[in-house]
């Protein structure tokens, strides 16, 4: 297996997890109904996956960097394939609530521990196009989550659902677990790699700690809005599952676009002006979805540019992130992923409250607001870490 077709099975094992991180939200009234609960009561099964999935980002870094980045991934993936197949056996909120709970923290393990892999094989020079095809892959599965998980249900039940998604999680594990003994051979390994010191240290430094911060803050803002991309949709327009799913697929396809072309975006520009860049983009993109309560095709628009914005921005800071530590940049890159999805999931909750006083049109102005401040400060914030972390000077 060479580097290419690595990063692209490392891209559909991040597509199969992210699927299954957001596949329970249009689902959740079908399972509510089949094990006779309201659907409020069936919301502890999001809660009880996000829980272990976010906190377990940090118990999986160190131990990849001590026993090996391909083992962390093949082994928490078959243990991830199991239990969402399990999932479909599940015949009461607690039940399914403890299977979610172990799908949650062995999911953890492939997004940031697959980036420090391609962080360990994948030269400086084609890491950032590496980065950025894994992620437009893994995030294409979370934009077609809403609609694919539709679409199961609705010709097949929601057990299907988690039945698919564990046999295709099984398939790439074993396709993975073949091909990553030769692939994987430059990955680092230190058996006494410490487990705490490398967060401490990664936060005592300047340069990382403020990346940390606007990858934070990126996560707020950037997820939060996407967060109510489909519940816009179906308001706006009365769309059903599937075709908000088709409207989603939008941002998945820029996010693979972008990841395909910021590498030479960066090259060009610097790393820190197409982080600003991509931030821009993304708040242009919020803008549009203000202003396009009446237009499908303008809201369309602004949904595709927020996948496009999203991957300029958060494949770069990737890039930057992989030479934090290179001797534990399992830990490095597990932190990453957890300031992302804690920004997330309190850019989420703030979102809900937002539109709960104020409505949808208000949180989308705020939170373009938000991102191009943000975009605007990581130009004097990030300089000194892409001049000093990365091997080669940024260009104008």
């Amino acid at each position: 297996m060479n580097r290419k077709n690595l990063v692209i099975l490392l891209g559909l094992a991040g597509f199969i997890v992210m699927a299954d991180n957001w596949v329970v939200s249009p689902i959740l009234p079908a399972i509510a109904r089949s094990v006779g609960v309201p659907a409020a009561g069936a919301g502890v099964l999001i809660a009880a996956y996000m829980l272990p999935f976010g906190l377990f980002q940090l118990v999986f870094g160190p131990l990849a960097d001590r026993f090996g980045k391909s083992r962390i991934i093949i082994g928490t993936l078959a243990a991830f394939s199991v239990a969402t197949a399990l999932l479909a056996l599940g015949t009461t909120i607690p039940a399914l609530a403890s299977i979610r709970a172990l799908t949650g923290l062995f999911a953890a393990a492939t997004m940031p521990i697959s980036l420090a892999l391609i962080g360990d094989v994948v030269p400086m020079e084609k890491r950032q196009q590496a980065i950025g095809s894994f992620m437009g892959i893994a995030f294409l599965g979370q934009a077609l989550s809403m609609g694919i998980g539709g679409a199961i249900a609705y010709f097949l039940d929601w057990r299907g659902v988690f039945v698919l998604y564990g046999a295709f999680a099984a398939v790439v594990t074993v396709v993975l677990w073949r091909g990553l003994r030769t692939a994987a051979e430059g990955e680092t390994r230190n058996a006494k790699a410490p487990v705490l010191r490398p967060y401490l240290d990664l936060l005592r430094d300047g340069a990382s700690l403020r990346t940390y911060l606007v990858i934070l803050f990126e996560g707020v803002f950037l997820l939060g809005s996407f967060s109510y991309l489909g519940t816009v949709l179906a308001e706006r327009f009365q769309l059903t599952f599937l075709a908000i799913g088709g409207v989603m697929t939008a941002f998945g396809v820029a996010a693979v676009i972008a990841g395909r072309t910021s590498a030479a975006v960066a090259a060009r520009l610097g790393r820190t002006r197409t982080i600003a860049a991509g931030l821009l983009l993304a708040a242009l993109a919020d803008g549009l979805v203000v202003v396009g309560s009446s237009s499908l095709w303008v809201t369309g628009i602004g949904v595709f540019l927020l996948g496009f914005g999203f991957m300029t921005a958060h494949s770069t800071l990737l890039t930057v992130a992989t030479e934090f530590a290179r001797s534990a940049r399992g830990a490095a890159m597990s932190l990453v992923t957890f300031a992302f999805m804690l920004g997330g999931a309190a850019g989420t909750q703030l979102g809900a409250r937002i539109i709960g006083s104020s409505g949808s049109i208000a949180m989308y102005a705020i939170y373009g607001v938000g991102l191009a401040l943000l975009g605007l400060v990581t130009l004097p914030a990030l300089s000194a870490a892409a001049r000093e972390l990365t091997p080669a000077p940024e260009t104008a």
